[in-house]
């Protein structure tokens, strides 16, 4: 793969999914209020919907780049030599390796993200912090597993 084909994926991926997750932020914070054990009022209602968009935003780019240049880079070292009928299980190999590679990048967004939207009133670098200080660094991977299970 040509560098600039590289720098297209990575640029492509990542302005794509910021655009995605932005769009999409008020509906995910809905959900994860619903599904927070407290209650989705005691978790913040409709109030504060873009609470814990500041780690979407910085994860975003990142994460969604990440899956890109990982997923055309193996799908240029597998198609070689490959025949037609292989061509969906290229692409299968590709992506999958292409999301746990993200998934390094996501699963810690998400955690800081999903408990911000359940605790509004914390700020996200607060959320941050405290989930390093009272976890470490396993904390920010808590459902790592279970993530890339899900996505690949």
């Amino acid at each position: 793969m040509e560098a600039r084909e590289s720098w297209a994926a990575l640029a492509a991926g990542g302005i794509a999914g910021v655009c995605v997750d932005l769009i999409l932020f008020p509906l995910d914070t809905v959900k994860t209020r619903l599904q927070s054990p407290q209650g989705f009022r005691k978790a913040g209602g409709f109030r504060g919907i873009y609470a814990g968009v500041p780690s979407t935003a910085i994860g975003s780019f990142p994460n969604a780049a990440a899956f890109f240049i990982t997923y055309e880079n193996v799908k240029s070292m597998l198609h070689h030599g490959s025949t037609s009928y292989l061509a969906p299980a290229t692409h299968m190999v590709a992506a999958s390796l292409g999301e746990v590679v993200a998934c390094l990048i996501r699963v810690p967004s998400e955690v800081v993200k999903q408990r911000a939207q359940v605790s509004p009133s914390s700020s996200t670098l607060r959320i941050l912090s405290q989930t390093l200080y009272h976890e470490g660094i396993r904390g920010l991977y808590r459902g790592y597993k279970s993530t890339v299970l899900r996505e690949v």
